[in-house]
């Protein structure tokens, strides 16, 4: 018993059993909002490439 009661007071690990779990928060928030970012980040990539395009094809055309 004086065992377990030891092993419950040590705190040897506890500072990277903290950082796993903060780890592991900021995962589930990047999968959160992969698809919400990736979304925004394509609109943005269409936007730019969209508007070189144009610019490309006004140069060929005069």
């Amino acid at each position: 018993m004086k065992k377990v009661i030891a092993y419950l007071k040590d705190e040897s690990g506890q500072t990277s059993t903290e950082y796993i779990l903060l780890v592991a928060v900021v995962a589930m928030i990047v999968f959160k909002f992969k698809t919400t970012a990736g979304s925004k980040l394509d609109g943005l990539t269409q936007a730019v490439f969209g508007k070189a395009d144009k610019m490309v094809d006004g140069i060929q055309t005069e």
